[in-house]
């Protein structure tokens, strides 16, 4: 790519990143406190799924698409929250079913398709690196209502925190795809686990903002699939983060006499 052009495709693709992670560490965060890890994952394939599924009806108009991906994502939100009251012991186990069988009525829906393998790859994978300004607006709105419904108070109710949820991966997973939301909800949750308060949140926007921007970076230059690229970026980003500055931070800690 020439460097005019590069920028031109890799500026709107970093905001999208920024968009979802702005929503997604707080929500990542949550889940790890929950014990609930592949929530995110489920959820975003019922999401998936409701894409593929106004596909397969030939909804062609964008938000005839969005209402069939939420339609999904908060059913499968609603059946979760409802197994979490009625079993919680097992709730892991069902999500991780949930998961399995939503990704395989997709295959099956499109077992027949021409492009078929193309829509499976960019559902697991997105289209990140292909975002344009257009699309912009409303991953905006989206997040930026949920963080408002999140630090408003929505995060203290169960059945608020999973609906929060199925809206922000709805938005988060034709952009980015079923792993990317997953390493977006996890890895920087996961990597600033001991910090506590705003330090914590802030470290794991920083993460995961160093992730999508390295990962992007890398994937124009030696021109790999962005998502893949960015989970592994993601991962690198919160490994040397955890090996580097998190003892920095617990020395600190101790010298203030801080637990």
């Amino acid at each position: 790519m020439s460097a005019g052009l590069e920028w031109s495709i890799l500026l709107p693709a970093l905001l999208a990143g920024v968009l979802v992670l702005a929503s997604h560490v707080p929500l990542g965060m949550r889940v790890l406190a929950r014990g609930i890890i592949f929530i995110d994952i489920a959820i975003a394939q019922f999401a998936g799924l409701g894409v593929i599924l106004a596909h397969f009806l030939e909804w062609d108009d964008t938000w005839a698409t969005q209402a069939a991906a939420l339609g999904l994502a908060a059913a499968g939100a609603l059946l979760l929250h409802f197994t979490e009251k009625k079993w919680p012991q097992v709730q892991e186990a069902i999500i991780g079913v949930s998961f399995v069988l939503v990704a395989s009525v997709a295959i099956l829906l499109l077992a027949h398709e021409a492009h078929g393998g193309e829509h499976l790859r960019e559902m697991l994978v997105g289209q990140i690196l292909w975002t344009g300004w257009d699309d912009l607006p409303l991953l905006a709105l989206v997040n930026g209502a949920v963080l408002l419904a999140w630090f408003g108070g929505l995060r203290h109710s169960s059945l608020g925190f999973y609906l929060l949820f199925a809206a922000a991966i709805t938005a988060s997973v034709q952009v980015v795809g079923v792993y990317l939301v997953f390493a977006s909800l996890i890895v920087p949750a996961l990597a600033a686990r001991s910090l506590s308060g705003r330090g914590r949140l802030l470290a794991g926007w920083v993460l995961g903002g160093l992730g999508y921007g390295t990962g992007l970076i890398l994937s124009a230059w030696f021109d790999l699939p962005a998502g893949a690229l960015i989970v592994c970026t993601l991962v690198l980003a919160a490994l040397l983060f955890s090996a580097g500055l998190m003892p920095l931070f617990r020395a600190r800690k101790e010298r203030l006499g801080l637990k």
